[in-house]
């Protein structure tokens, strides 16, 4: 049996249609064939030119940034880079220590209100790492130690209990067993007394030798740091560069800490200092009362604070901000004499000077009109003081090699480099496509009269990997942006791509990342720069100068002020600014045949 035989009659009446409308328009097949061969396309690339000119910048504008630096590391290939920090101080309200003003203690009409005497007991300052608390399938257990970062139901200590079972049970996903009794979590019945508020963390922006000992050092700054600009008639904000340094210029005064440190990346847990006597079956001061992100936490001076700042409590320097800071001008942070390489990225956003203090308080015992039971106890608070003033980084380099200077030298006279050097320290490189510096378009006016539509256009940059074996100094990603304003590529801008699941990921199609051989070495960035070079091509746009620098982090683009060694003031990303790393990169003054050299890639439809 046929069983497409019921098909057959549709098919042959639908052949006999279309022969019928053939007919009727014998012309209409041989248009088509006109108008196809009128339109015909051809799909090719094009391996354009690109000229490389080193850049270095004399200083640049550290005022206002996310993070603060400090510490000293040498890179391969670039020298020897160092940071420090000046702050100014700040303070939230009417500084009142203990209970009572100063003006209500000097009021002998209140028997009640005693001479509440406030002692410093110690000072520490604080300046939280960077920390990464990621977590991707939310199973309580971050990234970095969960054994599959992306299942929640997996079993990190490998002890039966899958690791989002065990945060909701309050037991550590890192332990099978979680109190130390001796009994695994899977059949212990109590382990109430696992502090499940405990945390571990992940530091990040921390380079060199996370082991290294260095002398921690805090200064009394002695030069008032103006908001305003004396040279522009106080009418705008003044500007902080890395090259002003106001502790090798003399102006600093009590030495406020000086002491040998090494960083402890644990969580800083503090216990009650006093036992509830309403808890007759537990004592506080076995239990934290407070916890502590990883940080620089170090003593500074008690006796400094205690004149400079209690015993002012009531005058004319505590009365307003601006008395204040014209009387305590800041602080200048400094770290010497490391045992080796330590670079740290921190989180001055969010450290702080905490003054602890004692005082005296009268319990009146609820007898407000009788003061024979009165009993004078002691108490303790603290006040604190943040680093949210104005603050910058003081940052110096030292090229040991030179070879970097002489390709600055080729630079400013116009003449393409063999290599670029990007450095958070301030080198960076302009990029010239298809024509050289200072030159006529030429070729650019050649290929508009193409009739190109730009599909595709990728700017390959290659690392000189007789520089690294690994990554591990390498700038992770590059940034783009135009020379002569600061702005970002047109790509860049509309770029919305997002990846949550990776810091600074975003935009990824425009690009930007180091990526590795087939021997997982470092071996180029890439850029995706498509609209940029259709409009140069097709709309005839300018053909300005790109400039390449490093990228820590591209969530936000702002600029800072910059002079050149040329003496010229440039716009420069405040991302490039943000780590010491660095990296060689093939510039375009190499041999004609030479791969690795930078390339800029165009697939392109013609018609």
């Amino acid at each position: 049996m046929n069983v497409l035989s019921p098909i057959k009659p549709i098919l042959v009446t639908s052949a006999i249609i279309i022969c019928f409308f053939l007919s009727c328009d014998k012309d209409y097949h041989s248009v088509g064939v006109d108008l196809l061969k009128k339109t015909s396309i051809k799909t090719s690339s094009f391996i354009a030119p690109v000229y490389t000119y080193q850049k270095k910048l004399n200083y640049f504008q550290t005022d206002g940034l996310p993070l603060g630096q400090l510490g000293r590391i040498q890179i391969p290939g670039f020298g020897i880079s160092k940071a420090s920090i000046t702050s100014q101080l700040r303070y939230s309200g009417v500084p009142v220590f203990g209970n009572y003003t100063q003006e209500a203690e000097d009021d002998n009409d209140n028997p009640n209100v005693i001479d509440e005497n406030e002692k410093v007991t110690a000072v520490y300052l604080d300046i939280p790492f960077f920390n990464n608390l990621d977590d991707a399938d939310q199973d309580g257990v971050i990234d970095l130690f969960d054994i599959d970062a992306i299942d929640p139901e997996s079993d990190t200590d490998g002890d039966g209990l899958s690791d989002i079972e065990e945060s909701r049970l309050n037991l550590n996903p890192l332990s099978d067993d979680s109190d130390n009794d001796g009994i695994l979590d899977l059949i212990d019945n109590d382990s109430s007394s696992f502090e499940y508020e405990n945390k571990i963390y992940e530091i990040d922006s921390i380079f060199g030798n996370r082991a290294a000992t260095f002398n921690m050092k805090v200064y009394e700054l002695t030069h008032f740091l103006s908001p305003l600009d004396p040279l522009q008639n106080f009418e705008r904000n003044k500007q902080y560069y890395s090259n002003t340094d106001f502790f090798e210029q003399g102006f600093v005064g009590a030495k406020l800490c000086d002491t040998s440190y090494s960083l402890n990346f644990d969580e800083l847990r503090f216990n009650y200092k006093e036992d509830d006597p309403e808890t007759e079956d537990v004592d506080e001061r076995n239990k934290v009362q407070t916890r502590l992100s990883p940080r620089i936490r170090v003593p500074l001076d008690i006796e400094f604070f205690q004149t400079k700042i209690i015993d002012n409590e009531g005058g004319d320097p505590l009365s307003n901000y601006e008395n204040f800071i014209r009387f305590f001008k800041g602080i200048v942070i400094r770290a010497d004499n490391f045992s080796d390489d330590l670079y740290m990225l921190l989180d001055i956003n969010n450290a702080n000077i905490k003054i602890e203090y004692d005082y005296k308080f009268n319990n009146l015992n609820g007898t407000l009109d009788n003061t024979s039971d009165d009993v004078i106890e002691i108490k303790s608070k603290v006040f604190s003081l943040s680093l949210n003033g104005i603050r910058f980084n003081t940052l110096n380099h030292v090229d040991l090699s030179g070879e970097i200077d002489n390709e600055v030298q080729l630079g400013q006279n116009n003449i393409p480099s063999k290599k670029s050097y990007l450095n958070g320290n301030g080198y960076f490189s302009t990029i010239k496509l298809f024509d050289k510096q200072e030159s006529q378009n030429e070729l650019l006016n050649d290929l508009r009269k193409n009739k190109w539509l730009v599909s595709e256009a990728n700017l390959y940059l290659y690392v000189d990997q007789d520089h690294y074996v690994t990554s591990e100094d390498l700038i992770e990603r590059l940034y783009l942006f135009n020379y002569s304003n600061g702005s970002p590529i047109i790509d860049f801008t509309l770029d919305n791509s997002v990846n949550n699941n990776h810091k600074n990921r975003d935009k990824f199609i425009f690009g930007g990342f180091l990526e590795y051989d087939d021997l997982e070495r470092p071996y180029r960035y890439k850029f995706r720069i498509t609209n940029h070079v259709n409009r140069l091509i097709r709309k005839d746009s300018t053909n300005y100068t790109i400039a390449i620098s490093p990228a820590n982090g591209i969530n936000s683009i702002a600029y800072k002020r910059a002079q050149t060694s040329g003496q010229e003031f440039i716009n420069y990303p405040s991302i490039s600014i943000l780590s010491p790393l660095g990296v060689i990169l093939h510039g375009s003054g190499v041999d004609e045949t030479d791969s690795s050299k930078i390339q800029l890639e165009i697939f392109y439809t013609e018609y």
